[in-house]
């Protein structure tokens, strides 16, 4: 260790958050710049553990003592590498991941938590800055073709690793750019985009070719797929939104988030005009779901200019500590403020939806009742109705699987009782050569478990092609057991 004392001395401190009239103004990142040496402080915080229990929290098992360590000596090449080691996108991961491995930081049994995600982007970024992307191409070619379908984390870190393997990859998006959601649903103000687009020209660099505007099954029928490739990889996602059963949900004004989120980001990226459809401006907003997407919604629709915005979770606030139904090393329980809450509007818990009213045919308001969440279901406390003004209403309830028409109904793939794609260990489903990697497999997750099921797919890929596999898998079921 190079500061056996790092945790006695020092506090966990991250980024601090641009102001709040300043950033309402803009799209840009909320995070101010973290210094060289404020990093290496944090980086001096980890105990370097004997048994690291970070390393249960992380699906991609990023060697995150041994990066500290290179950190806080200031090897900051040789951080990049160990980082780089497990995590194909760590510049993502280190923006849009809740950090599950800081709660499972040892150091967090009594103290705040080691910054691990402070100290993964800045290697990420530093590396980056200093040329830090050079391509890395096969040396030797396969000769086999692969085909990714759908370009969001999951499908991106299996086309790279697939392509470092020497596979010649190809990735099929259906939308008019490659990112899937990182890039049409995830708001500039979490991620600048030239962070996504600098990471698809090393990939381009290294042999990825990309298709946008193309939808298999239906511009690119299943039998061409099938014959012009020796694989499949489906890494489409988790897309069918769950929906809200309530008098009213067909009314003008109540929207999906996601819907929302995508015209808002073609907007500013410039294709989609200057104004979205469904624009926040003026408007009463209420985002029903208390998740990450619907904290986008909120930001997104404050920069919109909303007359208000109000959050709705159907869950009882949480605590600002950890709750004892989630100990140490679980991933906590406990009240998230993200930066968009920061900004104005309201969260409210504990209620749920009953109706919505209306004006003309368009939302004008809802009615809640408030209650606790048990058993999947909702029991409502007597006399607690209430009516709030709505004039656009954003569901963000999540995901119940990928969509079956088209690709996978002519694939001939099994689906689960959960809607997800059925897969073995090697992640391939009951079609040989086909394999499912990501959200659509798993169900909605986080974006650090997209990555890691697209290196551990691009591992069954490997395998299944050539014989065997040099890739790494950090999903492989008997490291998966040892956790």
């Amino acid at each position: 260790m190079a500061d056996p004392s790092g945790f006695l001395k020092y506090d966990r401190k991250t980024p601090a958050r641009r102001p709040v009239p300043l950033r309402l103004r803009d799209w840009n990142e909320v995070y101010e710049p973290f210094s060289e040496g404020e990093t290496k402080i944090q980086a001096a915080r980890c105990m370097d553990c004997g048994i690291p229990f970070c390393h249960q929290g992380c699906p991609l098992g990023n060697l995150i003592p041994e990066w500290n360590e290179l950190v806080r000596t200031g090897r900051w090449d040789d951080a990049s590498d160990r980082l780089h080691a497990t995590n194909n996108f760590p510049e993502f991961t280190g923006r849009l991941c809740p950090a599950p491995c800081e709660g499972s930081c040892v150091l967090g049994i009594g103290d705040d938590p080691v910054s691990i995600k402070v100290v993964e982007q800045q290697i990420a970024d530093r590396a980056i800055a200093g040329g830090g992307l050079a391509p890395r191409p096969a040396a030797i070619f396969t000769g086999k073709k692969v085909a990714v379908i759908g370009s969001g984390p999951a499908g991106l870190a299996a086309a790279q690793q697939l392509a470092r393997a020497g596979h010649e990859v190809t990735v099929f998006e259906r939308d008019g750019r490659i990112g899937g959601l990182m890039r049409y649903g995830i708001p500039e103000f979490k991620m600048d985009r030239a962070v996504l687009d600098r990471r698809l020209e090393q990939m381009s660099a290294e042999g990825v070719r990309f298709i946008t505007h193309c939808a298999v099954g239906t511009d690119l029928s299943v039998n061409d797929l099938r014959r012009n490739f020796n694989a499949v990889v489906i890494a489409t996602g988790s897309t069918v939104p769950r929906e809200l059963q309530v008098q009213g949900r067909e009314l003008a004004g109540v929207e999906l988030a996601m819907d929302y989120l995508v015209q808002a980001n073609k907007v500013l990226e410039g294709t989609a005009g200057t104004v979205p459809a469904l624009d926040a401006a003026g408007k009463h907003v209420v985002i029903i779901g208390g998740g990450d997407t619907g904290a986008d919604c909120y930001g997104t629709a404050l920069r919109q200019g909303a007359a208000s915005v109000t959050q709705l979770d159907i869950h009882v606030q949480p605590p600002v500590t950890r709750h004892p139904s989630t100990p140490w090393p679980v991933y906590p329980l406990l009240l998230r403020t993200s930066a968009a809450h920061e900004e104005g509007g309201q969260r409210v818990f504990g209620v749920n939806s009953t109706s919505f009213e209306s004006v003309d045919g368009r939302v004008s308001g809802i009615h809640l009742v408030e209650g606790k969440r048990v058993g999947g279901g909702f029991i409502p406390s007597a006399g607690t109705e209430k009516h709030i003004e709505a004039d656009l209403v954003l569901l963000a309830l999540g995901f119940v699987g990928p969509e079956r028409e088209g690709l996978l109904d002519e694939l001939g793939i099994d689906i689960s009782g959960r809607g997800t794609v059925n897969r073995d260990d090697d992640y391939m489903t009951n079609m040989p050569g086909v394999f499912v990697a990501g959200d659509a497999g798993r169900g909605q997750s986080l974006i650090v478990w997209a990555i890691a099921e697209g290196r551990s797919a691009a591992a069954g890929v490997d395998a299944y092609l050539s014989g065997g596999s040099s890739l790494p898998d950090p999903l492989e079921p008997t490291a998966v057991a040892l956790r």
